[in-house]
C-alpha cells in the first residue's frame, strides 16, 4: 500500500499497526491462503449443483473468460478444486436452482445468488446514466427488446435477425448492435443470462428468472464494503489492502476502517510476512491452526484462477512473477501463448503452455518450463495431473 492513499491519521495508523504486526515466514503466509482456497484442505464436499453452488460462494467469484485453448477458466477453476465437477452442476447451478448468477467483479464472473443485493447499487447506478457506457442505444431500443423476452422468452444474440450489420469497431465486438442493446440491459439489472452454452448467452427478464415478486433490497455502500472484506477473508485466509480491493482503490479507506474495528475487537492480528513491510491481516484462529500434511499433489492452474489472478500477490507470496503472453508478440514470449502455472506441494513449480487438440482428444504441450531442481516425485505428480487435466478436458 502507498502512503497516498490514506490521510495523514491513516499514515499514524499504519505506523502504530505495522510496529505491532507479527512477522510470519512466506511458507505460513502460503499455507493459509492455500487452506482458504481448497488447495490445503478440502472446503466443499461430494458433487453437484450445490456443491458448485456452494464453490462460488467460498471463492467469491468464478473468472468467465472467452479464451478456449483449453477447457474455459470458469470449467478449469471449478475442477481443480472439485474432482468430481461435471460442466452440467454449473449449468444448473445457473438455469435451473438459479444458485448462481453472471455479472461483473474483476471481470465478468459467477457469484452465489444470495449475493446478489451486493451487486444491485452498481446496476442502479448504469441505470442512472444509460447513455455513459452504451451511448448508441436508445431507450426505445430497449424498451422493445424488454417487451420482445416478456412476450417471447428467453433470447439469444442469435435469435435477433433483423440487425443491419455494421463494422466492429474492436476485436471483441459485435456487428449486430443489438448486442449492445443486450449489453446494457445485462448490467443495468433488468436481465439476467439465464443459460449459457460455451459463449452464447441466453437472457431472460431478471425478475422471471429468479422468479422475484419483488427484487431484492439494495446493500448499502457500508454493508458493500463488509461483504468485500468477508468475501477476500474467506476465499483467502490472509489479505491485505491491496487483495480485498482488487482494482476499487477507491474503497481502501472504508476498508481499512473495517478492519482496524477488527483488529481491536482481537478478530484480526496484523502481520506481515517476513523480509516485506507490506501490512496483512489474518484471523488469529488461522495462524495457530495446524498444518496437516498430506502426500503432495500437483494441480493445474488456469491463468485467471484466483491464486494466479492478483499477480503481485502471487509473486510476494510465492516468489512466482507468472506472465499471461497470449497478446504478446509470440518473439517476445517466455512462457508461451497460454502458460498455465502448476501448484506442487505449496509451490508453483512449472508453467505448461498447451492447447487442447480436440479433434486427436490429446492435450498439446509447446513449451515446459521448470522452476527450480524437478524431483522424481514432483516429475510424476505433474504428470499425473496432466494426465486428470486432459481426461476432463474431452469428458462430456
Amino acid at each position: 500500500m502507498r502512503l497516498k492513499d490514506v490521510g495523514a491519521m491513516g499514515v499514524k495508523n499504519i505506523m502504530v499497526a505495522s510496529a505491532k504486526a507479527k512477522e510470519i515466514s512466506r511458507l505460513r503466509a502460503r499455507q493459509i491462503w492455500l487452506d482458504a482456497q481448497g488447495f490445503g484442505r478440502r472446503i466443499v464436499f461430494g458433487k453437484g449443483s450445490k456443491v458448485v453452488a456452494d464453490l462460488v460462494r467460498h471463492l467469491g467469484y468464478v473468472q468467465i473468460d472467452t479464451i478456449n485453448v483449453v477447457e474455459r477458466c470458469h470449467h478449469h477453476i471449478l475442477f481443480t478444486r472439485l474432482p468430481a465437477y461435471s460442466r452440467g452442476d454449473l449449468h444448473k447451478a445457473q438455469s435451473k436452482t438459479k444458485s448462481v448468477f453472471e455479472y461483473w467483479t474483476h471481470a465478468l464472473a459467477y457469484i452465489a445468488s444470495e449475493d446478489y443485493r451486493f451487486f444491485i447499487p452498481a446496476m442502479l447506478a448504469r441505470r442512472a446514466s444509460p447513455h455513459l457506457h452504451y451511448p448508441s442505444v436508445q431507450e426505445d431500443d430497449t424498451r422493445r427488446l424488454l417487451e420482445r423476452i416478456d412476450r417471447e422468452g428467453p433470447i439469444s444474440i442469435r435469435d435477433i435477425d433483423d440487425d443491419v450489420l455494421v463494422d466492429k469497431d474492436h476485436a471483441w465486438a459485435s456487428r449486430k448492435p443489438s448486442r449492445n442493446v443486450l449489453s446494457k440491459a445485462f448490467f443495468d439489472g433488468s436481465l439476467a443470462v439465464c443459460a449459457r452454452s460455451g459463449m452464447l448467452k441466453s437472457y431472460d427478464l431478471s425478475a422471471r428468472h429468479f422468479g422475484w415478486r419483488q427484487p431484492p433490497e439494495p446493500a448499502s455502500a457500508h454493508e458493500i464494503n463488509a461483504y468485500m472484506l468477508e468475501r477476500a477473508l474467506r476465499s483467502q485466509g490472509i489479505i491485505s489492502l491491496d487483495s480485498v480491493c482488487h482494482l476499487e482503490a477507491g474503497r481502501k479507506p472504508a476498508i481499512r476502517a473495517l478492519i482496524e474495528e477488527r483488529v481491536s475487537a482481537g478478530l484480526l492480528a496484523s502481520v506481515v510476512l517476513k523480509g516485506d513491510r507490506t501490512e496483512h491481516w489474518v484471523a488469529p484462529e488461522a495462524i495457530e491452526r495446524r498444518v496437516v500434511r498430506r502426500k503432495p499433489e500437483a494441480h493445474i492452474l488456469s491463468p485467471f484462477d484466483p491464486l494466479v489472478i492478483q499477480r503481485k500477490r502471487l509473486e510476494l507470496f510465492f516468489g512466482y512473477a507468472h506472465r499471461f503472453e497470449a497478446y504478446v508478440p509470440a518473439e517476445k514470449r517466455v512462457l508461451g501463448y497460454f502458460a498455465l502455472p502448476v501448484l506442487y506441494d505449496g509451490r508453483i513449480v512449472a508453467a505448461i503452455d498447451m492447447k487442447a487438440d480436440r479433434k486427436a482428444r490429446k492435450l498439446l504441450i509447446n513449451k515446459w518450463t521448470t522452476f527450480g531442481d524437478e524431483s522424481s516425485e514432483e516429475r510424476s505428480a505433474v504428470e499425473s495431473a496432466l494426465d486428470r487435466f486432459e481426461q476432463f478436458q474431452f469428458s462430456t
